[in-house]
Order: structure tokens, then sequence, then C-alpha cells
């Protein structure tokens, strides 16, 4: 199966532990509780670390999410690298800087 937008793989903007954490995902069979067991974490801390890459991918593949760079200030704020606020302020002032447009964040 081909990707229709070869030029913004999502795939590319994954870390290293988003990558591990896909390949214990997988090798499990989709069972957050043996990726629970594997992590020595409970389940709802394996189903949060899930929703969070979830919500990064569907950043990542959101073309109205704003431009590369802002794709990506949304994805580490979805990863939990900063609060809300946080990424309210760091748009507005990429969006100052750059003269863009602002959109809800």
């Amino acid at each position: 199966m081909q990707d229709s937008t070869p030029n913004r793989r999502w795939t590319d903007a994954l870390n290293d532990e988003d990558i591990a954490f896909l390949r214990r995902f997988l090798l499990a069979s989709g069972s957050l509780k043996e990726v629970a067991q594997n992590y020595d974490v409970s389940y709802p801390t394996v189903r949060l670390r899930l929703d969070r890459l979830i919500q990064k991918v569907q950043i990542l593949e959101d073309a109205t999410a704003g431009d590369d760079h802002e794709r990506l200030m949304r994805a580490l704020a979805a990863e939990g690298r900063f609060d809300t606020g946080t990424l309210k302020s760091l748009l507005k002032s990429y969006r100052t800087i750059n003269g863009n447009k602002p959109s809800s964040p």
C-alpha cells in the first residue's frame, strides 16, 4: 500500500522511544497488558503512552494543523513534553515571527 503523501511521513517524526514502544506493541500482538508487563508499569500507564502516540500521529498527519513546525510543536505537546499554555505561547510566537495567521491550538 502506497502513502498518498510521500513528502511527509509520520514515521520520520517518531523518536527512538516511539519506535521501541511500537515494536513492543506489535510483538505483543497489540496486547497492552503484555506491553505493561514488558515495561514493568501499570496498564493505565501503557494506555496513556499509546493514546499520546496516537494523538501525535494524528497531528502529524493532519494537513490543517499548520506547517511542519506547528505540527511538530503540537506533536511534542501531545507527548506531554509541555502543557497547552506553553503550546499556545510557542504557536503565537512562531506565527508572529513568520507572519502566519493564527489558528486554534
